[in-house]
């Protein structure tokens, strides 16, 4: 299983470069104004900058579905949210719009998750089973293990504990007490 995720995320990676450089590559050689050529340059970086912010939303969903923020690091959201008002800033002086406007999603997100952080922080750690497989063989579990009885033997008087003649009956009663057990149960 992690051998699919690990193909599947080289496949997706590739997918992503080799999609993302051709795109670059084919607007900036084959359009020859260069007013044209910088500006469908700037709106794809928009696109992969804006597509930057919004890849922590995953773990934003697993934050509130979990109430846990074991996943989401506190120290990333901060950073993340502080670059991307320095980036917003240069973009507003600088009055590119390509620039500014991913950041201003960036800022958004970046504060969604400190305010998921401050929510959650102190919330119990919840385990969540999404595979429904998994959660089958949770319950056959408890059923098998509330149906095995382990009761550990115990010898009938207390002077025979080292070997001595009371063995065999420590057997006889636990036979005996699982049979009593049993028909109380039914």
């Amino acid at each position: 299983m992690v051998e699919n995720f690990q193909l599947e995320a080289v496949k997706l990676m590739l997918l992503i470069n080799v999609f993302g450089s051709g795109l670059i590559f084919f607007s900036t050689y084959f359009l020859h104004n260069p007013k044209t050529r910088l500006c469908i340059l700037g709106y794809i970086c928009l696109g992969f900058s804006a597509s930057t912010y919004a890849a922590p939303l995953a773990i934003v969903r697993k934050v509130i579905k979990t109430k846990s923020v074991e996943f989401m690091p506190f120290t990333l959201s901060v950073f993340l949210t502080i670059q991307a008002v320095m980036w917003f800033f240069y973009g507003l002086l600088k009055k590119d719009i390509n620039i500014a406007g991913p950041n201003i999603l960036g800022f958004i997100f970046g504060i969604l998750q400190m305010i998921l952080y401050a929510i959650y922080k102190n919330h119990p750690k919840k385990m969540v089973v999404e595979d429904p497989k998994l959660q089958l063989s949770d319950q056959l579990e408890s059923v098998v293990s509330s149906d095995v009885n382990t009761t550990a033997p115990q010898p009938k008087d207390k002077g025979y504990n080292n070997g001595g003649g009371g063995g065999g009956d420590v057997e006889a009663q636990n036979i005996k007490k699982n049979t009593l057990d049993a028909s109380q149960k039914v």
